[in-house]
């Protein structure tokens, strides 16, 4: 018998019944970003959940996402929150300051509130890329992130809020 298999694991699973999931969008390149929208919507729907309990706050540029996820998280009406929206390299560093930003205020306000934030901020060399992750050739990365938001979700829950059971193991769901 190997190691792993005489462990505890604990997993989420893609069940969105129940859940509360917010989203965080920016409206900076939206002809990319509302492509993005409808993929996290359709995981959710399609992972059983209600759509009528997604909320979805728009700000100017990924740059401010972090900062409306924070706060979000911070209200405790969400289980997992998806930021989404897109980068696109341009011939200055602007593009590593937003992107840079973005990932790190997003990672950190996941952190700071002990919400599952997901980064779905799609960062891209040119326009064609980021019309490919929006549901072309490569796939939705906002579905994609969706998923991602609802199996967080349900780690978060079984794994508990960090307190051990009397058996000493983790609460489950």
């Amino acid at each position: 018998m190997d190691r792993a298999s005489r462990v505890k694991h604990v997993e989420g699973d893609l069940s969105a019944v129940g859940l509360r999931i917010g989203v965080v969008a920016s409206r900076f390149n939206d002809f990319i970003v509302k492509p993005l929208l409808e993929g996290t919507l359709e995981a959710v729907e399609r992972h059983g959940g209600d759509l009528g309990a997604v909320r979805v706050a728009w700000v100017p540029g990924a740059h401010e996402l972090p900062v409306a996820a924070s706060r979000m998280a911070r209200t405790g009406d969400f289980d997992a929150l998806v930021c989404i929206g897109t980068v696109i390299r341009g011939s200055t560093a602007h593009f590593d300051y937003v992107a840079g930003g973005a990932a790190s205020g997003i990672i950190s306000a996941s952190l700071d509130t002990d919400v599952p934030i997901i980064f779905g901020v799609i960062t891209t060399e040119n326009i064609e890329q980021a019309i490919e992750r929006a549901g072309t050739k490569l796939g939705n990365k906002g579905f994609e992130a969706g998923a991602a938001a609802i199996e967080m979700a349900n780690l978060m829950a079984r794994i508990g809020d960090g307190a051990k059971d009397k058996g000493g193991s983790l609460s489950a769901r």
